[in-house]
């Protein structure tokens, strides 16, 4: 039987009722990012957590229409648990859920060994990494998303919230009609994610928050937290929030930029260098570099669905080739003009549907190979970035994505073999539903003349 270290739940209820709180949901990430979880009586929370929250390990291969992909450890074993253990230092109060708080659990095999599909513990697993190199990884999420509002117009069932043109970079009523954003950063901010601003994107009912940068798992969490909020927030006023790459063909996609930069253990800032090139230090070149070797790997959990890579291609202001640039919103790794330590680079190949944990994860693998292996870039991308004949292309679909994650070894083994393995066959799976499935589009373009 698994013992986890139980020393602090009693302090923990005890903490929580002096708040009102009566109830604890315990949630953690599957491998899509959605939340799993369960909700926890505090008055009996140390006793039913105390050998962790028993889960079916097929969570991991359950897709969003509730299917079961088999995956290693799954059905063919009888389809055993996983257990979640809470991390007591991530209970955050539900400000939007009265008597309600929230913690982050840790997953685990029977054995008590960290579950290897676990995104977080994927996370946790390449942060030891760059402990390894004296070095702390610094992350600041940046998340787009539509919310929409219920019409009987359209087969879907919703429309854009707030349709009109030229609404971009607008806060206030202009954009957002009934003040949803407001009211949702008002609850961001009281639910302790650090959330720094808002405002309208580009398109109708697209919004961007930004959340401030912290140490990366501290930002993963936050980003998984955020996500799921925003999903909440809109239900609760019978709306939809979608992170969705590219739910509209008329509109564009919803991205999901990482700044990324590293500390020494004494909270020195690694990426600034006057002396350098560029004033970047040899660790952020070498970070850069990484990036731009592992992106076509890099690529298939920054951007994780079909949908995603049709937000691709020119002029879309998301990234088609693999390069970067100084100050340049079209390269697929922008470094942004500040320096000390501010220094920084900013990873605009995500999209929206990805999940925090393992897109940041991804980075930091990519980036942490091109230090250890001290590699170089090549020069920084001048104007405007989708000339194919400047630099590689990112992979165009899937397929060539999970392609070249299961042909990177180097960063299949940061991430973890066992992850990599159950990650591409749910991702495989996910394509052959497609490939059988009759769209919208099909039945369009043929039916009538053929």
């Amino acid at each position: 039987m698994v013992h986890f270290d139980t020393s602090g739940l009693e302090d923990a209820a005890a903490e929580l009722v002096t708040k009102d709180i009566d109830v604890l949901r315990v949630g953690y990430a599957d491998l899509i990012g959605s939340e799993r979880g369960r909700d926890v009586l505090v008055n009996r929370f140390a006793r039913t957590v105390s050998s962790g929250v028993a889960f079916c390990r097929s969570v991991y291969g359950t897709t969003p229409m509730g299917d079961v992909v088999e995956i290693e450890g799954g059905i063919e074993a009888g389809l055993p648990d996983v257990l979640a253990f809470p991390d007591i230092s991530t209970v955050q109060r539900v400000p939007w859920e009265p008597g309600v708080a929230h913690v982050i659990a840790d997953m685990f095999n029977a054995d008590g060994t960290p579950s290897e599909e676990s995104p977080r513990a994927v996370l946790k697993r390449v942060i030891e990494r760059f402990a390894e190199l004296g070095m702390r990884p610094i992350v600041g999420p940046e998340l787009e998303f539509y919310v929409m509002q219920r019409t009987t117009a359209n087969p879907t069932g919703w429309e854009r919230y707030g349709e009109a043109t030229g609404n971009v970079y607008v806060a206030g009523l202009k954009g957002d009609p009934e003040n949803v954003l407001i009211r949702t950063l008002r609850h961001l901010s009281a639910y302790g994610l650090e959330v720094v601003a808002a405002n309208h994107e580009f398109s109708s009912g697209q919004f961007e928050i930004n959340l401030w940068h912290s140490e990366a798992l501290d930002a993963a969490d936050r980003a998984f937290r955020f996500k799921t909020a925003i999903q909440e927030l809109a239900r609760a006023e019978d709306k939809l929030a979608t992170f969705m790459a590219k739910p509209f063909n008329d509109e564009g996609g919803s991205g999901f930029h990482i700044h990324f930069s590293t500390a020494d253990d004494a909270g020195d800032p690694l990426f600034d260098d006057p002396s350098g090139p560029d004033g970047l230090s040899k660790v952020a070149r070498h970070a850069i570099a990484g990036i731009l070797a592992h992106a076509p790997a890099l690529a298939a959990v920054c951007n994780p669905t079909i949908n995603s890579y049709k937000r691709f291609g020119p002029n879309t202001l998301a990234p088609w080739l693999i390069d970067w640039g100084l100050d340049n919103r079209s390269a697929m790794v922008r470094v942004p003009p500040e320096r000390g330590k501010a220094s920084r680079l900013e990873l605009r190949l995500g999209d929206a549907s990805a999940n925090p944990y393992l897109a940041i994860a991804g980075l930091l693998a990519a980036a942490y190979l091109g230090i250890r292996d001290e590699l170089e870039p090549p020069a920084a991308l001048e104007g405007y970035g989708y000339d194919p004949s400047k630099a590689e292309m990112l992979p165009g679909d899937l397929a060539t994505a999970l392609a070249a994650f299961e042909a990177d070894d180097a960063f299949g083994e940061i991430l973890g073999p066992q992850f990599g393995r159950t990650f591409l066959t749910y991702k495989r799976n996910e394509l052959e539903r497609f490939n059988h499935w009759v769209t919208d589009w099909e039945f369009r373009e043929y039916a009538y003349h053929l």
